[in-house]
Formats: structure tokens, C-alpha cells, sequence
């Protein structure tokens, strides 16, 4: 009878080293998630900090064209640390990594880095490159949702 028990257990899941190991890492993603909150939380009084401060400075109630781009630039980083705080909890829920999700995650990324460039002051090398990074992860999301929908 506990061998049928057993039979439908992984390797790892029979050995007790290897079930305390998971345990180990699984704690491990726990903690980062909880970090990842209080980044996230850090974050978003940041954005509104900063907001408040630009509309308190002289000229008052005026923000210049480089603030917006600072506020829209630090409100992306908030948006990807809650797609990276989405990653880790469903990992933690599923054990597996997924990664629509995660080229998900890459490609909100360089769309903020190419949101914010500064054209004046970028060689045009750097950003053919960002373009084809932008291609490369909207090609690879494209074929991972039409792969499962």
C-alpha cells in the first residue's frame, strides 16, 4: 500500500533532503514576494512624493515636459515590480514558471526604457537595438499566445 502512496511522487518528493530543500526555496520565494510588496508600496509614495514636491516648487501647479517623463518613467517601475510580484506568486501557487508571463514582463520593460528615451542624447546604434529588442519579445509574446490562447 505505500508503495502505490509513493508511486505517484516525483523523486525529489520521496527523498527528504530533497523535500527540505523545496521547502527552503519555497520560504525563499515567500520573502521575496513579501519584498516585493514593500518595494511596490515604497514605490508608489515615491511616484506620489515626487508629484507633490514638483507641483509645490515654483512655478506652482506647473510640471515641465522632463517631470512627466520622470513621474510616467517611475510609474512603469511600478507597474513591472507588480508584474514581477505576479510572477512570483504564481510560481508559488503553481511550481512552474511561466513565460508568457514573464516575456510579458520583459517587454513592459523595454517599452519604458524606450518611453523615456532621450533622443537628443542616444546614438542611433542603441536604439535600432532597443527596436529589435522590442520586436524580438512582441514576436516571442505573439507565438507564445497563439501556442495557448
Amino acid at each position: 500500500m505505500n508503495e502505490e502512496k509513493y508511486s505517484s511522487l516525483s523523486e525529489d518528493d520521496k527523498d527528504p533532503y530533497m523535500r527540505v530543500l523545496n521547502k527552503v526555496i519555497r520560504w525563499g520565494v515567500k520573502i521575496l514576494a513579501l519584498l516585493m510588496v514593500l518595494i511596490i508600496l515604497w514605490s508608489i509614495f515615491d511616484v506620489i512624493w515626487v508629484f507633490i514636491k514638483r507641483l509645490s516648487e515654483p512655478p506652482f501647479f506647473v510640471l515641465k515636459v522632463n517631470d512627466i517623463l520622470s513621474l510616467f518613467s517611475a510609474t512603469l517601475v511600478v507597474l513591472i515590480a507588480i508584474e514581477i510580484f505576479f510572477n512570483i506568486t504564481l510560481y508559488l501557487r503553481e511550481d512552474v514558471i511561466h513565460v508568457r508571463l514573464v516575456v510579458a514582463t520583459a517587454l513592459m520593460a523595454i517599452a519604458r526604457k524606450v518611453i523615456v528615451f532621450d533622443y537628443k542624447e542616444l546614438n542611433p546604434q542603441y536604439i535600432y537595438a532597443s527596436g529589435m529588442v522590442v520586436l524580438a519579445l512582441g514576436v516571442t509574446y505573439w507565438l507564445l499566445s497563439k501556442k495557448n490562447p
